[in-house]
C-alpha cells in the first residue's frame, strides 16, 4: 500500500508540472489573412504585399498571412467567404464586398483615394483630344470589376454620348489589369483605353510605356477610390490593425512604394456611396 501512495503522489506531481509547463507556453498569434486586388505586375504585387504581411504582423503581434488572388472576383469571393479578414479594394471591389459583408469596415486609404482620377489613352498618331473621339475606335478598359479601369471610364463614356458596347469599333476588351491596358494600347492591339492615373504616371516615371508610340489625351474628373476593408468580430484586434495601417510611412514596406503613398489616412464606409450610386446606375451591381 505505502508503495502504491508513493506511486500515485509520483504521478500526480507529474500531472501538476504538465499543467504547469503548459500554462507557461505563450500563447499562439492569432493569424489574419490578407489580399489585394491583382490590379498591376502580379510579381511586384505578391512581393510587396509579402513584405506588407511582415510588416504588419512585426507592428500588431498577429500572424500576418497574404494570400494571393486570381482576378478581382476571387478577392471579393474570399472575403465574403471568411478566408480573407483584410483586403485592399478598389471603390467598386470594396463596394460589392461590403454589400455581401454588412459588418465590414473600410477604414483606410490614400490621400490620392479622396481625389482618385482615371486617365483615356490613344496610340501617338490618331488624332484625339476628347472622349467623343472614341466613336469607332478599338478599346479596351481593364477588369470588369476595377473601378478606375472600368466602372468609371464607363461612366464617364456614357456621359460624353458615347455607348462601349455600341459605338466604338467591335467590342470593349477587358485586359485584366492596368500594366496589360497600356502595354496593348502600345502595342497597337487596341487604339484606345482606361486605366488608373497612378499606375500610369508610376510606368511613366519608371520607363515602362513607351510614349512615343502612346499618349493620355483625357483625364476624369475625380472620385474615391481604393481603401483597406476589415472583416474581424474581435475590436482589439481590429483596433491594432487600424492603428498599424494609419501609423505606417514610406519607408516602413513595399507596398508603399508600390502603391505610391507616403501614408494612409482615415476612410468610411460612407466615401463610396457614389461609386455605389454609379455602378447601380449602369446596372453592374444590383
Amino acid at each position: 500500500m505505502k508503495k502504491l501512495l508513493i506511486v500515485c503522489s509520483l504521478l500526480l506531481m507529474s500531472v501538476l508540472s504538465g499543467c504547469a509547463d503548459d500554462d507557461s507556453k505563450p500563447t499562439k498569434a492569432e493569424t489574419i489573412k490578407i489580399g489585394a486586388i491583382p490590379d498591376q505586375n502580379t510579381a511586384d504585387l505578391n512581393r510587396s504585399m509579402e513584405d506588407f504581411a511582415k510588416d504588419l504582423g512585426d507592428k500588431t503581434g498577429l500572424n500576418v498571412e497574404f494570400v494571393p488572388s486570381v482576378d478581382y472576383s476571387a478577392l471579393v469571393t474570399a472575403f465574403q467567404r471568411g478566408e480573407i479578414q483584410l483586403a485592399w479594394f478598389g471603390g467598386l471591389t470594396g463596394v460589392q464586398a461590403r454589400n455581401s459583408v454588412p459588418e465590414a469596415e473600410a477604414f483606410a486609404q490614400r490621400p490620392i483615394d479622396e481625389k482618385f482620377k482615371s486617365v483615356f489613352i490613344a496610340q501617338k498618331d490618331i488624332e484625339i483630344d476628347s472622349l467623343e473621339g472614341l466613336k469607332g475606335k478599338s478599346f479596351t478598359f481593364g477588369s470588369e470589376s476595377s473601378t478606375s479601369g472600368h466602372l468609371m471610364p464607363r461612366y464617364f463614356m456614357m456621359e460624353a454620348g458615347i455607348d462601349p458596347d455600341q459605338e466604338l469599333d467591335g467590342k470593349p476588351n477587358y485586359s485584366g489589369s492596368h500594366d496589360k491596358t497600356y502595354k496593348l494600347v502600345e502595342s497597337g492591339a487596341f487604339e484606345t483605353g482606361a486605366l488608373n492615373v497612378s499606375v500610369w504616371e508610376a510606368a511613366v516615371k519608371e520607363g515602362k510605356v513607351d510614349e512615343s508610340k502612346v499618349k493620355v489625351f483625357y483625364t476624369t474628373p475625380e472620385y474615391y477610390d481604393y481603401n483597406w476593408t476589415v472583416n474581424i468580430d474581435n475590436e482589439e484586434t481590429k483596433t491594432k490593425i487600424k492603428e498599424a495601417i494609419l501609423s505606417m510611412t514610406k519607408d516602413d514596406n513595399e507596398i508603399m512604394e508600390l502603391l505610391q503613398t507616403d501614408r494612409f489616412i482615415e476612410s468610411k464606409n460612407e466615401n463610396y456611396k457614389a461609386i455605389e450610386e454609379v455602378a447601380k446606375q449602369l446596372k453592374i451591381i444590383k
